[in-house]
């Protein structure tokens, strides 16, 4: 896997995407910032999330004193530094009941962070936190699982991988290819595919830099049947290169699909829906897609939900973006 690729420095946007970002972080509420916490000695306290979420996949810190972890095959040198930590995901499925991942602890972006930000041309978003629609992605895998039987899936801008790591382990799919941009992402999802490797069965996980101003190798080039993504569409300076992304990579088949997962975000989606028309495919935008997620949803826009005090609509629902190629006649 090549990590030295060098790109033209673009510091205006670089500066606009943390612009964006920094106000989303600091919009959080300082009372109730719905992120998860776990007393340890080790001073390793809180997971990284946003200020609320549907939380459709339970999560924790694990201690690394704590008789859970001495039960694990987990080894506390698996982790980098005082930055990371061991996160326990609780899967909604009875053979593999759990997932551990290595992440960031809450408040650690380094100023190398905005560096590579830089160099590489990508935003770091991936770094921060596992974000709502990446939990409504992979609860939506998990729910479809069937769809995924010996297919090849890409994850396109994956963070840590928890829509591509679900799909490993709840389906019988041929491989799963978890992708992003930034390089130290990429390390993160390489190691935590060590973690969990038993939990694969026969499915082959890789990861992959994966930046979507890249040309591609011969071999990626329509090679995927299902691709999947959790809130790509933010930035509209990567909408065009997403969507012939999306075109170039999957399978040009009556049975291969790409499904988005992004809030409307004023006319950020529509703008990306604009792309992928012009670039020659058909999307369907499906507002209701599970039952337990929209409801959810109203209970979060009528306050009968506390634990997303900042909810809002526009930016906070995913809505589903069913992408593929039209049909011959």
């Amino acid at each position: 896997m090549e990590n030295s690729y060098t790109f033209p420095l673009r510091p205006s946007h670089a500066s606009l995407r943390w612009s964006i970002l920094r106000r989303s972080l600091l919009s959080r509420s300082p009372s109730k910032t719905g992120e998860l916490s776990v007393d340890n000695p080790e001073g390793i306290k809180k997971i990284s999330r946003t200020s609320g979420g549907f939380n459709l996949i339970p999560c924790h810190a694990l201690d690394c004193q704590s008789a859970d972890f001495v039960g694990t095959s987990l080894q506390r040198n698996d982790i980098a530094g005082p930055r990371d930590i061991y996160v326990c995901y609780k899967l909604p499925v009875g053979c593999v009941p759990e997932l551990t991942l290595i992440q960031r602890r809450e408040d650690s972006i380094e100023l190398n962070d905005f560096e590579v930000s830089t160099r590489f041309d990508i935003d770091t978003t991936g770094l921060v936190c596992c974000w709502p629609s990446e939990d409504v992605l992979a609860y939506f895998c998990f729910n479809h699982s069937d769809m995924f039987r010996s297919k090849r899936v890409l994850e396109l801008g994956s963070g840590y991988g928890l829509a591509g790591f679900s799909i490993a382990v709840c389906s019988d799919a041929c491989e799963v290819v978890i992708s992003d941009g930034n390089p130290q992402v990429v390390d993160y999802i390489q190691h935590n595919i060590g973690i969990n490797a038993e939990a694969f069965g026969e499915t082959k996980v890789k990861s992959m830099l994966l930046h979507w101003n890249q040309e591609q190798a011969s071999e990626m080039l329509n090679a995927f049947d299902i691709i999947v993504a959790s809130d790509c569409t933010f930035f509209k300076e990567f909408h065009k290169s997403l969507a012939n992304m999306v075109k170039s990579l999957l399978k040009r088949s009556e049975d291969s699909e790409a499904f988005f997962f992004s809030p409307k975000r004023g006319d950020s989606l529509d703008k990306f829906l604009q792309e992928i028309t012009e670039a020659g495919l058909q999307y369907n935008l499906i507002e209701n897609y599970d039952s337990t997620v929209w409801n959810l949803h109203h209970k979060f826009l009528k306050g009968d939900e506390t634990s997303w005090p900042n909810y809002d609509k526009d930016h906070s629902y995913p809505l589903l973006l069913r992408i593929n190629f039209p049909m011959e006649e």
